[in-house]
This record gives C-alpha cells, sequence and structure tokens, in this order.
C-alpha cells in the first residue's frame, strides 16, 4: 500500500496556507499537468467514520489497487481551514491534486471565475459524468464566467447529496392517532391536532438557519421550478410579494400565531431545536438529512422521517464538490479518483452508511430507517426537486433571513414587512454581484 494519511492541525494548517507559496512539495511544480504522476495528493474535511469518511476510503483503495505506482497521500483539513486559506493555497504551486469544497456563488464559483480550478467540461462527458447527474442534482456543478451556478462550465463534481425534510415522533403519533401528512392541509390538521392536546408540535429555532428554512419549504409548497431558477439563478428579477413568497410568509406567521411554533424561538439554536425533538418535547422538526446520524444514536422514541408534505421541490442540493486546482500536477490522476467516487461500489457504501448517494442502490440498505431517509432522497431526484437554499443567492443573507424571521417570531414586524426587508437585501446583493 502507498496511502499516506497526514493529519494537519488547525494551527499549522493555518501557518501552513500562509508559507505555501514560496514553498516546494511533492506535488510542487504547478503548470497543471502530470509532472508528478507517481503521487496524487487529495484534500477533504469528512470525519473517518462518517458516512462520506468510509466511502472516501473504499474510493482510495480502489484507486491504489488501480494504481500500484502511485501514492495517495490524503491530508485531512477542516470545513474552516480550506474555507478560509483556499485563495492563498490555490494561488501557489504546493496545491492538492484534488480537494473537497463547498458548492455555491461565493465558494466554488468564485475561484472558478478567478481561475483558480480546472475545466472538468471535457471529463464530465467523456467519463459519463453528465449522465449521472444531471437537473438540481448538476446545478452546483457548473459556473459561469462570473461565477454563478446552473451554467457554464463544470468545475466540480458531487457524489452524494443532502435535504431538508420533517422529522417525526411516531410513538406521539400513535399515542394521538395521527397519520403521516401527504399534503399541506394535512400537516395543517395534524399541526392543529397537537396543539389541541396542549403540545406545541413544531421544534424550531429562529438565532439559527432552521426557521429560514422551514420558511423556503413553504414558499416552495407555493412556487414552482421558475421562481427557483429566478431567486437562485437570476434568471428574472423576483418581487417578493408574488404569491408564493406572500403567502409563504402568511402561513408561516399564521404557523406562530395560532402557537404551533414556541414563542421563544427566536432566540433558540439548531443544537436547541435537535435536543427538543430528541428527548421528546417536541413531536416534530423540519431539518436536514445532517442530523439523521445523531438522530439514530440519540433518540429513544421510534421515529422517522418524511418529504415536506404535498411539496415536489425541497429545500437541498447536492453535496460538497470535488475540484481540480489550476495548479495540480496530476490532473489525470484527480480525474480518475473522482470518476471512482461516482461506481456503484463506493455509492453505495454511501448508502449503507446513509449518506444519500446520487448513483447508488437503496436495496442494498439494511436498515430501515436509512433505507427510508435514502429513498425519499431519491423520490425527490425522480422528480429533479432539489431547489437549493433560501440564503444562497446573494453574499450576507443568511443574516438577513434569520434577523427578518426572528422579528416575525417576536411578532414585531408584519410579513409585508419581513418581505420588504428580504426584498431589500437580495436587490443589493444581487447588484453588487452581478456589477462585481
Amino acid at each position: 500500500m502507498k496511502h499516506r494519511r497526514t493529519m494537519t492541525a488547525a494551527a499549522a494548517a493555518l501557518a501552513g496556507a500562509l508559507a505555501l507559496t514560496g514553498c516546494t512539495g511533492q506535488s510542487g511544480g504547478g503548470g497543471g499537468g502530470d509532472t508528478d504522476a507517481s503521487t496524487l495528493t487529495i484534500w477533504h474535511y469528512e470525519n473517518e467514520d462518517s458516512a462520506m469518511g468510509k466511502a472516501w476510503a473504499e474510493a482510495i483503495t480502489i484507486f491504489e489497487e488501480e494504481n500500484p505506482d502511485v501514492t495517495v497521500d490524503v491530508e485531512k483539513q477542516t470545513f474552516e481551514q480550506i474555507q478560509k486559506n483556499a485563495k492563498i493555497v490555490l494561488t501557489g504551486d504546493d496545491v492538492p491534486d484534488v480537494m473537497e469544497f463547498n458548492k455555491g456563488n461565493a465558494t466554488a464559483g468564485q475561484l472558478a471565475a478567478q481561475g483558480l480550478l480546472t475545466p472538468l467540461t471535457d471529463a464530465a462527458t467523456e467519463r459519463g459524468w453528465d449522465e449521472k447527474l444531471t437537473g438540481s442534482l448538476a446545478t452546483t456543478a457548473t459556473y459561469d464566467e462570473q461565477g454563478l451556478m446552473g451554467s457554464g462550465e463544470w468545475y466540480g463534481v458531487p457524489n452524494y447529496g443532502e435535504f431538508v425534510g420533517v422529522y417525526y415522533n411516531k410513538d406521539m403519533f400513535a399515542e394521538h392517532g395521527l397519520e403521516v401528512p401527504t399534503s399541506l392541509d394535512e400537516f395543517d390538521d395534524v399541526l392543529a391536532a397537537f396543539k389541541e392536546e396542549g403540545i406545541t408540535p413544531l421544534a424550531e429555532a429562529g438565532a439559527e438557519y432552521p426557521l429560514g428554512q422551514l420558511w423556503y419549504e413553504l414558499v416552495l409548497a407555493y412556487g414552482d421550478r421558475a421562481l427557483v431558477d429566478d431567486y437562485q439563478l437570476f434568471a428574472n428579477d423576483v418581487d417578493f410579494h408574488n404569491e408564493a413568497m406572500t403567502k409563504a410568509t402568511e402561513k408561516l406567521d399564521e404557523w406562530i400565531e395560532k402557537g404551533y411554533i414556541a414563542s421563544d424561538s427566536a432566540a433558540l439554536t439548531a443544537e436547541d431545536m435537535g435536543v427538543s425533538f430528541i428527548d421528546g418535547t417536541y413531536p416534530l422538526m423540519v431539518s436536514g438529512s445532517w442530523w439523521f446520524g445523531r438522530l439514530a444514536t440519540e433518540v429513544e422514541a421510534d421515529w422517522g422521517q418524511f418529504n415536506f408534505p404535498g411539496n415536489t421541490l425541497h429545500t437541498g442540493s447536492s453535496g460538497n464538490l470535488w475540484v481540480v486546482p489550476a495548479n495540480a500536477d496530476s490532473q489525470s490522476l484527480a480525474e480518475e479518483f473522482i470518476d471512482i467516487t461516482l461506481r456503484p461500489e463506493v455509492q453505495n457504501v454511501l448508502a449503507a452508511e446513509g449518506g444519500l448517494p446520487v448513483a447508488g442502490d437503496a436495496s442494498v440498505i439494511e436498515d430501515e430507517r436509512t433505507r427510508e431517509l435514502t429513498e425519499n432522497f431519491q423520490a425527490i431526484l425522480d422528480e429533479d426537486g432539489l431547489a437549493f437554499y433560501p440564503d444562497w443567492p446573494v453574499a450576507g443573507y443568511y443574516d438577513v433571513i434569520v434577523s427578518e424571521l426572528q422579528s416575525l417570531v417576536n411578532r414585531s414586524k408584519t410579513p409585508d414587512e419581513v418581505l420588504d426587508g428580504l426584498q431589500s437585501s437580495y436587490d443589493d446583493g444581487k447588484a453588487d454581484l452581478l456589477d462585481g
């Protein structure tokens, strides 16, 4: 085995990142060729016991078996290290050959627009990635000259996904004779039934991302793909007082007014929300697939997960991207490694571990809950239903959404005033992005 793993401490990584532009190393030399094809350097930030970590380990094993003369050098980073230092590191010559990086305009798109990533369009065509990854799943893989996702060259390849759905306490549903809702009206009825029994139904968090994702699920309940394209991809201007956004904001306001969401949730974090669902305080939690592993470990009650009822569009996207730096020495080997991560044997590791593969087989999953989660994700893919995240379109929008929806929970703003605030910041951010 020629697999060498380097565990990088945060302080060392930061110092090293700042010094790399003046150093040479195993993959040094730059120029985008395969000048040192005896080494493939991989950077990623997945834990070894996570679904992605186990899948990447399988991909590395396969790569080494097929390339016995190549040493694989895996450098474990953290998400924050790569996010903070990527632009500094990638302008130098001593760069990884393939790297995990976050998707979106402000991350992978920005690096692509600055010429720091290798276009992968030819490889995507030759290796069939463009056939395995289509529609909304592929949107985060392509970026135009301004770094806006959804068109232009391929600059990254995702091989797993993530989405927001509804976690529910089966024991509490059974106790009150309730069934899983299949429409928004039925969801309303379930919320009302719990409230009538003195139970606040929805675990929520207004101080962080969860409330914004619930709002966006409601927007998607009333909206369509054209609205998503306008909002996320700037296909057309967006009037935030359109029917879908107005109905969604009024529906959320109604749920707050009726007590379906706790009055103190404006100050609660995602951790607060998760713990309150885990301990059985609330029967429902609308949040992401990233909670699945923790719930499987910590929830003592019987529980399950279903897609937001009635929606054909859902908050979610591909997972992070494999990207190839422009100065990588072993670009062809990097493309080969990426291709291996999309093979059935690697995708099925993701499936078995709850990692939501983009080309896996749910039938190989033995655990019932893991199979249910994967089948729910596959149902979204079958409808081309990934609609991304509400804070993605413009820089700094996450904080705006949090603040505006906190005002709704605190009853300090009306739905119309919230929409005005969202519109103003969105328009300003969009103008800055397009002008820049």
